[in-house]
């Protein structure tokens, strides 16, 4: 039988009544009956809970499966190969260290052996391990984007190709680059996670010319760091934890708003709770962190963040080396005191790769021998400076969506979705007006309302084509 992954790269779908298998591409012109208790979860979070999809017909091969494809018929084992665990062993920084390095360079060995590799890199750590991983790599092409008008991400990137004398290329991404490519982009992800977050579909087909396979760190920052909560915290406290977690920023309004829409019975919001209480349960971990830990990787990780991989899986091969089975194994037996703060990533640059670790990590400006001074005393004048500077500047692109959704030239083409004809049977306009008119209020709060509208919009109407 075939294997899932503990966190599955490339998502597949089936038909719960004739067993056909589905993917991704299929799902558009499927033509199930809707599931709006999920479609409203998805729209307040942004990803599709468990194994829920757009139909009530149509299920996610769940994480860890096994299955077996016959003639296009799938049969899934009930029983999962794999359930997170926390059992964690008496080991030191320093032990830790040496394994999660040994895996790691095994794992890069096997994965990207005789292939050039394509190495998006940015101002965190996760590209920055794969570097360090990666150094004597003998076929490696780099590449970075930031935001036209936006603060300078690249600048890091550029660092660490250079001194690791990768091959690398800077690219900027425009204002508006999604329209001409949203269509294509809504057939690779099936609709199944907004758009404003997929800014690499500006520079696929560029980079997808340079080699075999791209390599990338997606979910190291959530294996390698602690949740921010107390070990000891009680379910009933994880169950808030979690809810705020998932719940984007206006999500829950235009969430319940569909639900009244649609006339389902009882409240959004407790729905959505009862959902993640019962996600959660079926996670047999006392340790808070770990728990909520496995929760993301069991339902964010596979539902959000593999649904816009397939940009990268639709020209070439994705390498992930955070997603392996392997890497999970070994996650489930590190002290939670070991993971916090990224310290084994930290102390893997600081031992492998000193020339990183002395460039400047960008979520503090500071590099990783120093940046535990950021939030010191004496740290104090710099931060306000740096402060003041920013005021004092022209404004930056910071988010996705102000690329997309501010001016005329991007608000005219906005409208030629979200006021579409074929979204109307299922969102009427007076929901479209009135999250648009709360955009133009409030537009980070209510940018991620917008952006799902955006999405079932795209849903609707190539449906229809």
């Amino acid at each position: 039988m075939q294997k899932n992954g503990i966190i599955p790269s490339k998502p597949l779908f089936y038909n719960t009544n004739s067993k056909e298998v589905l993917y991704t591409k299929d799902l558009i012109k499927h033509k199930g009956a809707y599931d709006f208790k999920a479609i409203c979860i998805y729209a307040a979070c942004g990803f599709f809970m468990d194994d829920d999809t757009y139909y009530t017909d149509v299920k996610y091969v769940k994480p860890a499966s096994k299955y077996n494809i016959d003639n296009g018929i799938i049969s899934i084992d009930e029983n999962p190969y794999f359930e997170w665990y926390y059992k964690p062993r008496d080991v030191s920084l320093s032990q830790a260290t040496d394994e999660f390095a040994n895996l790691f360079h095994d794992i890069l060995n096997t994965e990207t052996k005789d292939k050039k590799v394509i190495l998006p890199l940015s101002g965190g750590l996760d590209s920055r391990t794969l570097a360090a991983g990666l150094k004597n790599h003998p076929n490696l092409w780099s590449y970075s984007y930031g935001f036209k008008g936006g603060i300078g991400e690249t600048q890091y990137s550029n660092k660490i190709a250079h001194a690791e004398k990768f091959a690398f290329k800077e690219y900027e991404i425009g204002e508006g680059y999604l329209w001409d490519t949203i269509e294509k982009l809504a057939v690779i992800n099936g609709c199944m996670s907004e758009f404003t977050h997929a800014r690499q579909m500006a520079v696929i087909e560029d980079v997808s010319k340079q080699g075999d396979a791209f390599i990338l760190g997606h979910w190291g920052d959530v294996l390698f760091d602690g949740m921010g909560v107390a070990d000891n915290m009680s379910f009933e406290e994880q169950i808030n934890i979690l809810y705020k977690k998932v719940l984007k920023k206006g999500g829950l309004e235009l969430g319940m708003e569909l639900w009244r829409l649609w006339e389902l019975e009882g409240e959004f919001d407790d729905y959505l709770k009862q959902r993640l209480e019962t996600a959660l349960a079926k996670i047999k971990i006392d340790n808070a962190n770990a728990r909520i830990r496995a929760f993301k990787s069991t339902h964010w990780a596979p539902r959000w963040t593999s649904t816009n991989l397939q940009i990268f899986s639709h020209t070439n091969e994705n390498i992930l080396p955070y997603y392996n089975d392997r890497m999970c194994e070994f996650i489930c037996g590190i002290p939670e005191e070991l993971l916090n703060s990224r310290q084994i990533q930290i102390e893997y640059l600081k031992r492998y790769a000193p020339e990183l670790a002395k460039i400047k990590w960008q979520t503090y400006d500071l590099d990783l021998y120093s940046y535990k001074r950021f939030y010191h005393w004496s740290n104090i004048p710099n931060r306000a400076i740096n402060k003041v500077r920013n005021m004092l500047s022209n404004p930056k692109i910071l988010r996705n969506w102000e690329l997309q959704f501010l001016g005329e030239a991007n608000e005219a083409k906005l409208h030629e979705y979200i006021y579409h004809k074929s979204l109307q049977p299922l969102v009427n306009t007076d929901i479209v007006k009135k999250f648009e008119s709360l955009f133009h209020l409030e537009p980070v709060k209510y940018s991620h309302a917008l952006s799902m509208l955006l999405t079932l919009s795209l849903f609707t109407k190539l449906k229809g084509k």
